[in-house]
């Protein structure tokens, strides 16, 4: 039986880092196992699902690489299959309409509570006629008549089994009083429609499945393998939320992450192979197990994954790496006119940053006219020594016929010796002249890529 896998967001909101590790975790699933992975959007959430959150969850899921082969399927489109099954549960009696108003409930569960009581329905219209309440002008919801006595076991792949008491779980609201069916009851209808033979989440959905498996039950469906995913917790190990940082997947985009370095990190969230921390898409759809996924929560660590963003903007090719930066060079108005010079100007560049903002950043001297000069950097830089320093570099350089990096390299360390100065007494006031600032690629690198006529130009303006 081939094995069939689902990521099935709530386009209430953007797909954040939760979201998109239990899709990596279901994708890899597929991949391993040469089964399915379908991605379904669940949007029965009226008032919060839109079409906006739909278009960010499909662009972060293409920009991740995580292609899926089936979907993706709106629940919004399913209501005709939805309200058949209802009809079918209350039919067979598994069901009830309820007519206890919302003023009622609240009343019910303040009771209950007053009186040391869990506050969940009392089952009020559980016993109602159901020949007799079926043509009822009166507003309802339906309701599932949950077992009263005994437990529901979930066999996690994960937790091993976990049982509940059904004492504990009251009626469960499938369908809401303007018609439309709840999440659980959904959910389950639309994995049996796609034959999922695995459901992997989060182990915030743990305290759904027994009402979930209930469900299969009552409809004569087969009960798929569960697996629950610890949760992940920011550095103050509170739950992962928008305070520890930006959390959508898209934002880390914005900010000049690579995919290849988010996927690396989500995976190793709960997950682990020995020691091994750098994991490609490609050896992961072939190494990874559920079985090396731990119970407890993980800590998310921005450092860890802007370390990780550097190691795989390292690994660019110079044709990927221009590819990468090239939106956010155009943020910075930065036209790029040679694609082979502006492969050689990043490429001077990837061994000193740690995301693609930085690059963009870095390089941009390279692409303008005229440097922006840092008034710090200028200060610390500019005096009557350096100005000389450069007015002899100047010199030096208009005479060098040969602008390869080798043969300035041999120039330079002859200039200093004969000046009796350390190669950085040379350099700073260059890289200034250059780049406007104090950080930047290794001068001999940008004196060969920018070349002699603009070197020359550029100290020159330094000199002023």
């Amino acid at each position: 039986m081939i094995s069939r896998y689902r990521f099935a967001p709530s386009p209430t909101g953007h797909l954040h880092i939760g979201g998109a590790r239990t899709a990596l975790y279901n994708y890899l699933l597929a991949k391993k196992t040469g089964g399915v992975f379908i991605l379904r959007i669940e949007d029965t959430d009226r008032e919060r699902s839109t079409q906006e959150y739909v278009d960010s969850i499909l662009s972060a899921m293409d920009w991740l690489g995580l292609k899926y082969d089936e979907g993706p399927f709106y629940q919004s489109e399913r209501s005709k299959v939805y309200q058949a099954k209802l009809e079918e549960l209350l039919k067979t009696g598994k069901a009830y309409r309820c007519f206890c108003t919302a003023e009622e409930i609240q009343n019910k569960r303040e009771a209950a509570m007053k009186a040391g009581l869990k506050p969940k329905y009392d089952g009020t219209c559980r016993l109602l006629d159901p020949h007799q309440t079926k043509n009822d002008p009166r507003p309802y919801c339906i309701r599932f008549k949950s077992p009263e006595t005994g437990e529901t076991l979930v066999q996690d792949l994960i937790r091993g089994e976990v049982s509940f008491a059904n004492a504990e779980l009251d009626d469960l609201i499938i369908a809401r009083t303007d018609g439309s069916p709840t999440y659980n009851f959904v959910v389950v209808v639309d994995d049996v429609e796609n034959q999922i033979t695995h459901v992997i989440r989060g182990d915030d959905h743990l305290n759904n499945t027994p009402r979930q498996i209930q469900l299969y039950e009552a409809l004569h469906y087969p009960v798929p393998q569960f697996a629950h995913l610890p949760m992940i917790l920011g550095p103050d190990k509170k739950r992962l939320s928008k305070r520890h940082g930006a959390t959508s997947v898209l934002a880390y985009q914005e900010a000049g992450y690579l995919p290849q370095a988010l996927l690396n990190y989500l995976v190793r969230l709960g997950w682990s192979y020995g020691d091994e921390e750098i994991f490609s898409l490609n050896k992961l759809e072939k190494i990874f197990d559920l079985k090396n996924v731990g119970k407890s929560a993980a800590v998310f660590n921005t450092e860890k994954l802007l370390w990780l963003n550097g190691y795989w903007i390292r690994q660019l090719k110079a044709k990927e790496l221009l590819e990468a930066a090239m939106p956010f060079l155009k943020k910075l108005n930065l036209e790029i006119k040679d694609s082979n010079y502006a492969q050689q100007a990043l490429a001077s560049c990837q061994e000193k940053v740690k995301t693609l903002v930085e690059l963009a950043e870095m390089a941009k001297f390279y692409f303008v006219e005229k440097v922006e000069a840092d008034p710090k950097a200028k200060e610390k830089t500019i005096n009557p020594e350096s100005l000389k320093i450069l007015e002899e570099l100047k010199s030096l350089l208009e005479s060098l016929a040969d602008f390869k990096k080798e043969n300035l390299e041999t120039h330079f360390k002859r200039f200093a010796e004969n000046k009796n100065l350390k190669l950085g007494k040379i350099a700073q006031p260059l890289r200034f002249a250059l780049t406007g600032s104090l950080v930047s690629p290794g001068i001999y690198d940008m004196l060969e890529i920018l070349g002699k006529d603009q070197s020359l130009k550029r100290i020159q303006n330094a000199l002023g």
